[in-house]
């Protein structure tokens, strides 16, 4: 293997087929957090695409910590099977199955897409907001309650619970959600966090509660396998958490047991300005993962091929992770390949769509050599 992109890549004990990831990204598709065949076949065709990792959208692991009353939850144990028959799939298909774990905090109890925007009203079943101070995310959103230590606690125990469960449905990795302005976040940025106690003011106090959540998920989680934490490197506005703090943030959780820091922005607020460019956010997990000697993924805007392979071969990440490109084209992976000049294992039930010349063309037995050839497709 000679291209960058398609290198192999070992954490822990999990050696990654590939350096490209599926990105969480939420479906709005749940019913009481539960998985289903939605979310079965939107994650196993990328696997079958041949995606290095598949990550599932943001898990609540609190129901009060939900973006959108749609969004998948793992705060009970009734939500274990349908997860466990997704990652069964995904392992199947050759790709490492990982699961973020999210409390949406000040944004969460909001209309799924498809129905709207703004807040879901409590008449309507809304939540109650929580956050570390009474200071709503924009001009539309609710105040929300300021987390005492109570419910700080619960929020901790919330994560250590779900990543048991997600143990228990068999993923290979965890992903905490401390990014896009979410409760983690809001904790992070001096522009959401004005407390005066310990989990407040300077950089050790607004990392605290972080901090507390990565070390209670790697008591469940196994040591054999990663932890990894997606981040906003700067908040894009004046005052806020920005990419010096995201390196002194990404060597404390080295030293917690984190392996592998995935490297987004913004979120916070609602007014900030991003310069949204092809990618633009490369250059933050370049640094960190430079200054902070811990494992990288890049994000954002990466659509091309060449463009990704790059990005690794320069040694300015160790995966990409895609989204809107993975929606676009589940094989990405695949077609990747082909625009690269390399090989890459195709699913032995699309063999015949391998591309000609293919070593995994000899896979087929000579009749369907055949009509792979003809271009014919029989049943």
């Amino acid at each position: 293997m000679t291209v960058p992109l398609l290198s192999s890549f070992k954490l822990r004990s999990l050696e990654f087929a590939n350096r490209i990831g599926v990105s969480p990204m939420c479906q709005y598709s749940s019913e009481d957090g539960f998985a289903n065949d939605w979310h079965l076949v939107h994650l196993g065709s990328r696997a079958q695409g041949g995606a290095g990792l598949v990550t599932t959208e943001a898990a609540a692991v609190l129901p009060e910590g939900r973006i959108s009353p749609d969004d998948l939850g793992i705060w009970k144990d009734e939500h274990i099977p349908a997860l466990a028959r997704i990652a069964g799939f995904l392992h199947a298909q050759g790709s490492h199955a990982g699961m973020q774990l999210a409390h949406a905090g000040r944004k969460a109890s909001t209309l799924s897409p498809f129905v709207g925007s703004g807040l879901v009203l409590a008449k309507d079943g809304g939540l109650q907001l929580v956050a570390p101070s009474a200071i709503a995310f924009g001009p539309s959103y609710a105040v929300p309650a300021e987390l005492d230590q109570v419910g700080i606690d619960a929020v901790v125990e919330g994560f250590r619970r779900a990543a048991a469960r997600v143990l228990q449905a068999g993923f290979d990795f965890v992903e905490i959600h401390a990014a896009h302005g979410y409760l983690l976040h809001e904790f992070l940025s001096p522009l959401s966090n004005h407390r005066t106690d310990e989990y407040g003011g300077s950089f050790t106090n607004r990392a605290r509660l972080l901090i507390e959540v990565a070390d209670a998920v790697r008591r469940e989680w196994p040591e054999h396998l990663p932890l990894f934490v997606r981040i906003s490197a700067t908040d894009w506005a004046e005052g806020g958490w920005d990419i010096d703090e995201s390196v002194q943030l990404a060597r404390l959780l080295h030293d917690h047991g984190v392996d592998l820091v995935d490297c987004s922005s913004g979120g916070l607020v609602s007014d900030a300005k991003v310069p949204v460019a092809p990618g633009y956010q490369v250059r933050f997990a370049a640094r960190i993962r430079r200054e902070a000697g811990i494992a990288t993924a890049a994000v954002g805007m990466i659509t091309e091929p060449a463009q990704a392979n790059e990005i690794i071969a320069k040694g300015e990440a160790d995966f990409v992770f895609l989204a809107r490109a993975m929606l676009r084209d589940p094989y990405w992976v695949l077609h990747a390949a082909a625009a690269l000049d390399e090989q890459a294992s195709w699913p032995r039930q699309y063999l015949r769509a391998a591309p000609t010349g293919s070593p995994a063309r000899k896979e087929l037995a000579p009749d369907e050599m055949v009509v792979a050839q003809d271009g014919r497709v029989g049943g």
